[in-house]
């Protein structure tokens, strides 16, 4: 039966092996071609790799299945097989396909890139990667946060590139100046190397408390650096006011006693 088979479609068998071989080089060609375009058009490389697989993949499907009808064999209950399938497994994964078109969504609009500090979901971070179902966040302690694409697509992002903004608040006593206190402060600030220059650090009275006058200063840094500069820059605040002379109160209260109530109530006692 075999050689009776290989006798009468022995031309057949040829030809299928001939269409998929010719059919899986011009596949490997187009897939080329495709990365090489997007590449030359400055498309993001994920997205461009993820296109030209998409489309080999097509194209050898194609071509199995003009190989399969050059065998004689009816491809249509493949066809229907493969449907079925994909609508089950489109079912079964539509969390992450989901995920999948989101990523796709992400790299074409391009609303961050690597390098950028978002902020979405109460989640912040440094953008480390972007892959077509997830995006990997690295906050300031070095902990990396996979955040599903999904929920990155249609909220709101906050994006302050590669820079992440600190806050700082020390209280100046009273009878202090808080002109000089700024000065200060704001020079402390621009000598450290890693506060960016623009935007420039703010430095102001924030509020006037029970005790001092608040001042609050504001800068900008690499997220990376973001825990080591807030460090540094208040223990220079710190020790910049020491060596001005300039103090910072601690909580007090000042309670007024009335001598003659004071004596009332002690002989009432007594």
């Amino acid at each position: 039966m075999v050689m009776e088979y290989l006798v009468t479609y022995s031309f057949q068998v040829v030809a299928a092996l001939f269409i998929l071989l010719i059919g899986i080089w011009l596949a490997q060609i187009v897939s080329k071609f495709v990365l090489k375009l997007m590449q030359k058009h400055e498309i993001d490389i994920t997205l461009s790799t993820f296109i030209s697989n998409l489309v080999k993949a097509i194209f050898i499907t194609m071509v199995v299945i003009i190989a399969l009808g050059k065998l004689g064999i009816s491809v249509t209950p493949f066809v229907a097989a493969i449907g079925a399938a994909s609508l089950g497994a489109g079912l079964a994964l539509q969390g992450m396909l989901s995920n999948y078109g989101a990523g796709l969504a992400i790299i074409a609009t391009r609303p961050f890139k690597v390098g950028d500090t978002i902020q979405v979901n109460e989640v912040s971070g440094l953008v480390k990667s972007i892959e077509l179902g997830v995006t990997i966040l690295c906050n300031e302690d070095n902990v990396e946060i996979t955040v599903p694409n999904k929920h990155l697509v249609g909220e709101v992002i906050n994006n302050s590139f590669a820079y992440s903004l600190v806050e700082g608040e020390v209280g100046i006593a009273y009878d202090n100046d808080p002109h000089k206190a700024i000065t200060v402060i704001s020079q402390v600030l621009k000598n450290i190397e890693a506060v960016a220059k623009i935007p420039k650090a703010q430095v102001g009275i924030n509020k006037f408390g029970d005790s001092a006058i608040s001042i609050s200063y504001r800068y900008w840094v690499p997220t990376t650096d973001l825990i080591a500069t807030k460090l540094q820059a208040n223990l220079d605040v710190f020790d910049i006011l020491q060596a001005e002379n300039i103090d910072i109160p601690f909580p007090q209260r000042v309670v007024t006693i009335n001598r003659s109530e004071f004596e009332t109530a002690i002989l009432g006692e007594l």
